[in-house]
């Protein structure tokens, strides 16, 4: 009787240490991820990162992190060049989704895999398209670093802008090495707040989210003294059009897109608020 090479894939959860090399095949998809991601993304579910290994040799990965009882978010799906082909992706995928349960699930399709996420249930609900390049000087009014006694306010305006509640995971994105968190009061009212952190190729701004136009690009002036001359990336939505017309009119060009897809309803988010999405990873 022979085997499969699938028949011989174990796909086992994934502890934080061994995620540095998925993080290695995502920058080499051109992905750009965050060099300290990993803290805040097994912050929110430890139990949400599977590895597929032949031989004890890593060849697929997935992540399938939970957001409370009704919402996940489903990333990292990867399959090691050399490896492709044979179903081993497939074979990852499907014992990872488990664990979201009876959850929505919501991803971050790239244009080359939403064929097959529509046949495994995903329907499309908006292009996400990644902006690049150097910030200009702007102005910076009413915008101040995050402190810790904006923690509270912070993740009320967080859930407003994302299906599920996440404060765990937002307190660790704001604190965690390298990453510079900006927020914007007017009147005692906090009107917007943004993330930069370091990637591999360069300055990753997300989220950004804001009441207005001018809330986000007071916010993208904290950013660009921030970065200087160094390039950044940015995933707009294209449901906000004020933040597609935003990024395009600071001198940001598209270099890449994805289709933001889910299996189910979610619960109404304040799009407009979204100039940013946090992570293509994590949602």
């Amino acid at each position: 009787m022979t085997h499969s090479p699938t028949d011989r894939l174990v796909v086992a959860r994934a502890a934080e240490e061994d995620w540095s090399a998925i993080s290695e095949w995502a920058h080499d998809e051109g992905w750009n991820p965050g060099v300290h991601d990993a803290r805040s993304f097994f912050a929110q579910d430890p139990d949400g990162f599977f590895i597929g290994r032949l031989d004890g040799e890593p060849v697929s990965a997935i992540s399938v992190v939970n957001y409370g009882a009704r919402y996940a978010f489903l990333g990292f799906y990867l399959v090691r060049p050399d490896m492709r082909g044979r179903g081993h992706g497939l074979a990852t995928w499907r014992a990872a989704l488990a664990h979201a349960g009876d959850r929505t699930v919501g991803l971050d399709g790239v244009v080359a895999q939403q064929d097959n996420y529509r046949r495994s249930g995903f329907t499309a609900s908006h292009r996400t398209v990644r902006h690049t390049g150097t910030l200009p000087v702007r102005s910076a009014e009413a915008v101040r670093p995050a402190v810790a006694s904006d923690r509270e306010v912070l993740a009320a305006y967080d859930s407003a802008c994302y299906p599920a509640d996440r404060p765990r995971f937002l307190e660790n994105w704001l604190t965690t090495d390298g990453h510079r968190a900006f927020v914007r009061v007017v009147d005692r009212r906090l009107t917007g707040f943004a993330v930069i952190r370091p990637a591999r190729t360069s300055l990753r701004i997300g989220p950004l989210f804001a009441d207005s136009p001018s809330d986000a690009e007071a916010l993208y002036g904290a950013l660009a003294q921030e970065a200087g001359a160094t390039p950044v990336a940015v995933d707009v939505p294209e449901s906000n059009r004020a933040g597609t017309a935003l990024a395009r009119s600071l001198g940001l060009t598209p270099s890449f897109e994805t289709a933001r897809m889910y299996t189910g309803p979610i619960r109404q988010v304040a799009e407009q608020c979204v100039y940013g999405v946090t992570t293509l990873e994590l949602g």
